[in-house]
């Protein structure tokens, strides 16, 4: 294994390269630009397309079109520019066109975009928090596999340090095993046959060749986002058996908390850690468990309050459920502000109990 010093966003692009992405499309806001500007120099050298459109809204649609064509593609923006793609998100999600959505966010507030979404129907999108970018370079290519596993859009959830901090890192292609033929993308080949496809969130399809209609066609859709839930939940977590306390985090803030809890635990306090490693779906069974014993479950996100509402519905306890982070935005409003800090998770940890 080779290690390589890169930019979180340049060994972002190196693993959507390596996972067999040849299509991409974008608009710079930081601190996506960085991914947008490594696949604008990679993309072509191998053999791929890289487009920086006019607005999000072109670039997602872009997306969408080279994924039902059959290629992998993805696209990006914060949280800002993720909002005004959030309806073709929701016709991708609907009418199963398979895309990866990089939401390198400029802080934690985005939770519930990325788990509740803003578009229209039932759907979901699965949604992958790295705590740091060795974990991020296989999220990005576990992300197109479950893209086309699933044929449905994922959603990648970064932020500043993810995209803009320097670590060594291998990036090399990772099999997460077969995936289904892509027999329905429309390349063309059936073309004057009377059996030529089409993707089309109503699903009725050709007069020759009637789809299940639109109630049954959404049906089949909520059953499938059903299965993912049981199916794709993922989560990390460390000495929370018969922990009093357990403080659940994700993203690059649970790094960070899960040095503050070591350090805690080494000092004798009984403190566990949990972080959902899937945002979407939330592994809420496997939190239950994890906090059967716990008199205190500390939620700690940089927001006002969000990932904490999907602790209460899942903790053993609600009642035990406190929440300990809060907004902490830099003065560009471009980063993270001082919360995001050791000394001061500790203290606030160690308020609460």
């Amino acid at each position: 294994m080779t290690l390589e010093l890169l930019e979180g966003t340049a060994a972002m692009a190196e693993a959507a390269i390596a996972a067999g992405c040849r299509f991409f499309a974008g608009y710079p806001m930081s601190p996506f630009t960085g991914l947008l500007e490594q696949m604008s120099r990679r993309l072509p050298e191998a053999g791929g397309i890289c487009i920086n459109a006019e607005s999000e809204i072109e670039g997602v649609n872009m997306a969408l079109g080279a994924a039902a064509a059959g290629s992998r593609a993805a696209t990006g923006s914060c949280g800002q520019g993720i909002a005004l793609m959030q309806e073709a998100i929701a016709e991708a999600a609907l009418n199963e066109t398979p895309f990866v959505v990089f939401n390198l966010a400029r802080n934690q507030q985005d939770y519930f975009q990325a788990t509740r979404g803003g578009g229209w129907g039932d759907y979901r999108t699965i949604t992958l928090a790295p705590k740091d970018i060795p974990e991020a370079v296989e999220h990005t290519q576990l992300l197109f596999h479950l893209a086309d596993k699933h044929r449905a859009p994922v959603v990648l959830y970064g932020d500043p340090l993810l995209a803009q901090t320097r670590v060594g890192v291998s990036v090399e292609p990772l099999d997460f095993g077969p995936l289904p033929a892509k027999d329905w993308a429309l390349d063309g080949t059936g073309g004057g046959t009377g059996r030529s496809r089409q993707v089309w969130t109503w699903a009725m399809g050709k007069a020759t060749d009637p789809g299940p209609g639109p109630d049954g066609h959404w049906r089949a859709i909520a059953e499938k986002f059903a299965r993912i839930e049981r199916l794709e939940a993922r989560h990390e977590q460390s000495d929370v058996d018969g922990a009093e306390t357990v403080v659940v985090s994700f993203g690059s803030a649970a790094k960070f908390v899960e040095h503050v809890v070591a350090e805690l635990r080494a000092e004798g306090h009984s403190i566990g850690w949990f972080r959902p490693v899937t945002l979407w779906p939330f592994p809420g069974e496997a939190l239950e468990a994890a906090t059967r014993t716990a008199k205190n479950v500390l939620v700690f996100e940089l927001n006002a309050g969000q990932m904490v509402d999907d602790v209460r519905i899942h903790a053993h306890d609600r009642r035990a459920v406190r929440f300990v982070g809060g907004v902490s935005i830099a003065e560009s409003g471009l980063s993270y502000g001082p919360l995001l800090d050791a000394p001061e998770i500790r203290r606030r940890i160690l308020e609460s109990l």
